[in-house]
């Protein structure tokens, strides 16, 4: 049995990447790939790439973030009057 993963697909995504991985499939290697197939391809792509992705992703997000957070003294700093 594999651990599931956090990532979850909405099933109107989850569809729409099913159908391109069945042309993909027709396409690039001239192959028929069955729902089932294709399901189980998504899955292990899911639990394989899933994670590390979603880790860079939000990796990316914070360093971003931190960097705005400290842009924010120089950009809406106001002297305050010392009398």
């Amino acid at each position: 049995m594999h651990p599931q993963t956090r990532i979850k697909l909405s099933d109107e995504r989850r569809q729409r990447i099913l159908d391109e991985l069945v042309k993909l499939y027709h396409t690039e290697f001239d192959e028929e790939l069955s729902a089932f197939q294709a399901g189980r391809i998504l899955e292990f792509f899911l639990r394989a790439l899933g994670p590390p992705v979603y880790n860079q992703a939000i990796a990316d997000a914070r360093a971003y973030v931190a960097t705005r957070i400290e842009d924010l003294d120089a950009e809406f700093y106001e002297p305050e009057d010392r009398q």
